[in-house]
Formats: structure tokens, C-alpha cells, sequence
């Protein structure tokens, strides 16, 4: 017994000692979680007005209407007035001359 304390004293400085030492490394760790999406971008400005278009053609000129039907006849005028009286005829031709009797 008489170097049992310095057979305990050296077996304690090796272990120690031995639990100083870095053990071999670990395994590789997993890989990481994936980060987040990042946010939507802002939308677009509205495009500018485009310019007016052109203007249409003018029509073709409609269709000359139908002519009217033909009027009714008017009425009959009123009778016309009598007439001036005829001129004097001349006078007659002289008679025959009378024969006497028998």
C-alpha cells in the first residue's frame, strides 16, 4: 500500500488527462430548411390610352321613294251665265207683187 497513492494520483491525472483530449468529429449535420418565397413584386403601371381610330366610311345614298298616287278628279264647276242676246236679224226681202184677182 505504500504506492497505492501514487498508483491513484497518476491513474487520475491519465484519466484526466484523457478527458481533455477533443474526441473524434461528429457526423455531418442535415442540411438546413429552405427559406421562405420572398414577396410578390408590385404590379405594373396601366399602359398609356391607344390613339382614336379612324373615321368611318359615309354611306350610300338611299333610294329615291315611290311617286305618289294620282289625285282625284275635282268637282264639276258651277253652269256658266246666260248669254247676251243675239243682234237684230235684217229685214226681210220685199214681197212678191200681189196678182190681181180674176
Amino acid at each position: 500500500m505504500k504506492y497505492s497513492k501514487f498508483a491513484v494520483a497518476s491513474l487520475l491525472m491519465l484519466a484526466f488527462s484523457a478527458c481533455n483530449q477533443p474526441g473524434p468529429p461528429g457526423p455531418q449535420g442535415a442540411p438546413g430548411n429552405t427559406g421562405n418565397t420572398g414577396n410578390t413584386g408590385n404590379t405594373g403601371s396601366t399602359g398609356n390610352t391607344g390613339a382614336p381610330g379612324d373615321t368611318g366610311n359615309t354611306g350610300n345614298t338611299g333610294a329615291t321613294g315611290d311617286t305618289g298616287n294620282t289625285g282625284a278628279t275635282g268637282n264639276t264647276g258651277a253652269t256658266g251665265n246666260t248669254g247676251n242676246p243675239g243682234n237684230t236679224g235684217n229685214p226681210g226681202a220685199p214681197g212678191a207683187p200681189s196678182t190681181p184677182p180674176r
